[in-house]
C-alpha cells in the first residue's frame, strides 16, 4: 500500500486498514468465545475433566491479560507494524496447535500462545487505526471494530449450529477457522506500512533522548505517572474495567438466569441472545454514526447511559420474568452496546499521547479483563443469594461506569498527536485539534 508521506492516508485506504486490523477484535471475540464451546466438544475425545476445562478457560483469559500488558507497550516502543506482525504470525501458531490438538498438552500449550498473542494485537493494533483516520473518521473507525468484535461471536454462533453434534471435529472447524482467517490478516497486513504519527513522535523521542539524555526521553513509561495523563489513565481503566462487569456477566450467565430463574428453555434464552446481538449490531452502526460529532455524541451517550441503567433497574425491581428478562436484553444491547466498550476505545485514541496509547490500552485491557474473571467467580454466589440481588449489583457498577463516562473522562484535555511527555509533565509538541468532538480542549 502506497501512502502519501505528506498528507497521509487516503480515507479509502484509512478504512482498508481499519478492516484489516480490526480483525483483532473479531479473532478475539471468536477465540474467547469458541474456546469456550471447543472445549466442551474436545471433551469426550480428549478426555477433558471439569478441572482441566476450567483452568484451560482461565488460562486463555490470564494469558490475554499478560499479551495485552506487554504488547502494548512493545507496539509503543518498537512501531506498531512489527508487534502487529509477530502477533498474528503468534496467533496462527496457537490456532494451528488447537486445531490439530491429538491430546490435553496441545491444548495448553495452544491456548497459551493464542490468548498472549490476541491481547498483545489488540491495543496496538486500535492505535494504529486511529493514527491512520483521517480528520473527522476516527471515532467512525475505532468504533466500527466493535461490529467486527460481535461478527466474532456470531461466527463461532454459526459454526456451532452446523457442526456442533461433529464433536471434536467441530472443535477442530472452530479454531480451523481461526488459522485459516488470521494467515488471511497476516497476508492483508504485510502491505501497511508503519504508523506515520508513531514515526513522528518516535523521531521526536529520539531527538530528545539525543540533546538532553536518557533522563528526558520522552517516550519513558516511567514519566505517565508523573504527568497530567496518569488521571485519564486512571479514569480510563476504571470506565472500562467497571463498564465491562456488566457487559461480561450478562454474556456469560444471561443464559443461566433465562433457564434457571427465569423459567425459559435453551433454544428460547439462545433466541433471545441472537435478537439481543442483531440489535447490538444495529446499536453500533447507530454509535459509528454519531461518534463523532460533538453534539450528537454528547446526547447519544446520555441516551446510552439511561437505557443501560434501565437494563438492571428493571429485573432488580421488578424481579426476574421472561417479560423483564427480555426487555432487559434489548435494552442494554442499545445502551450497552454504546456506552462501553466503544467509547473507551474512542476515548483512549482521544486522550493518551502517541507514545503511551498502545501501552496504556494495554495496561487497562488486561485490568479489564482480569477484573472480570474475578467477578465471574463469585457471580454464582451472588445469584445463589437472589437473582434480583446480581441486577442490583450490576446496576451500581454501571451507574459508576456512566458517571465516570459522563462526568470525568470527558473533563480532560484532547492528546490527540502529542509525542510523549517531557521530564516535568509538560508536552514537548503542541496536540492537534482536529475539529472531532473537541471542544475548549476537552474531549466530549
Amino acid at each position: 500500500m502506497r501512502i502519501d508521506a505528506a498528507t497521509g492516508p487516503t480515507t479509502r485506504q484509512a478504512w482498508w486498514i481499519t478492516g484489516v486490523l480490526g480483525m483483532a477484535s473479531y479473532l478475539d471475540a471468536a477465540a474467547i468465545a469458541g474456546t469456550g464451546t471447543a472445549l466442551v466438544l474436545y471433551q469426550k475425545s480428549l478426555g477433558l475433566s471439569g478441572g482441566d476445562i476450567g483452568a484451560l478457560s482461565a488460562l486463555l483469559t490470564f494469558s490475554i491479560a499478560i499479551g495485552a500488558l506487554v504488547g502494548g507497550r512493545l507496539g509503543d516502543r518498537f512501531g506498531r507494524r512489527r508487534i502487529f506482525a509477530v502477533t498474528m504470525i503468534m496467533f496462527a501458531v496457537g490456532a494451528g496447535l488447537l486445531t490439530a490438538a491429538p491430546g490435553v498438552g496441545f491444548l495448553y500449550a495452544g491456548l497459551v500462545i493464542l490468548g498472549l498473542s490476541s491481547g498483545a494485537d489488540l491495543p496496538v493494533s486500535l492505535s494504529m487505526i486511529g493514527e491512520a483516520a483521517p480528520a473527522g473518521k476516527r471515532g467512525q473507525m475505532v468504533g466500527s471494530t466493535n461490529f467486527l468484535w460481535v461478527l466474532g461471536i456470531v461466527g463461532v454462533i454459526l459454526i456451532g449450529i452446523f457442526f456442533g453434534a461433529l464433536g471434536a471435529t467441530g472443535a477442530r472447524i472452530i479454531y480451523g477457522h481461526l488459522f485459516v482467517i488470521s494467515i488471511l490478516v497476516l497476508i492483508c497486513r504485510s502491505g501497511i506500512p508503519e504508523s506515520a504519527k508513531w514515526r513522528q513522535a518516535a523521531d521526536t523521542r529520539t531527538a530528545s533522548v539525543a540533546i538532553n539524555g536518557a533522563a528526558s526521553d520522552i517516550g519513558a513509561l516511567r514519566q505517565l505517572a508523573h504527568s497530567r495523563f496518569l488521571l485519564p489513565v486512571i479514569a480510563l481503566g476504571l470506565f472500562f474495567g467497571i463498564a465491562n462487569i456488566s457487559a461480561n456477566t450478562n454474556g456469560q450467565f444471561q443464559t443461566y438466569v433465562y433457564v434457571n430463574v427465569a423459567g425459559l428453555d435453551v433454544p428460547t434464552a439462545s433466541l433471545f441472545g441472537l435478537i439481543g446481538i442483531g440489535i447490538g449490531l444495529a446499536s453500533t452502526l447507530l454509535f459509528v454514526r454519531l461518534v463523532d460529532g460533538v453534539g450528537a455524541r454528547r446526547w447519544m451517550l446520555r441516551v446510552a447511559a439511561v437505557l443501560a441503567i434501565c437494563a438492571f433497574v428493571l429485573p432488580a425491581a421488578v424481579g426476574v420474568t421472561p417479560a423483564t428478562i427480555i426487555t432487559s436484553t434489548i435494552l442494554f444491547s442499545i445502551g450497552g452496546g454504546i456506552m462501553g466498550e466503544p467509547m473507551y476505545k474512542v476515548w483512549s485514541q482521544e486522550i493518551i499521547p502517541v507514545l503511551f496509547r498502545s501501552s496504556v490500552q494495554g495496561i487497562t485491557i488486561a485490568f479489564t479483563r482480569l477484573l472480570a474473571a474475578a467477578i465471574a467467580l463469585v457471580t454464582p454466589a451472588i445469584i445463589a443469594t437472589g437473582a434480583t440481588n446480581l441486577y442490583w449489583f450490576l446496576t451500581g457498577t454501571t451507574v459508576i461506569a456512566v458517571t465516570i463516562g459522563l462526568f470525568w473522562l470527558p473533563r480532560f484535555q484532547r492528546a490527540d498527536d502529542e509525542a510523549g511527555i517531557s521530564a516535568d509533565g509538560a508536552v514537548p509538541i503542541g496536540g492537534v485539534d482536529d475539529g472531532v468532538a473537541v471542544k475548549h480542549g476537552t474531549a466530549q
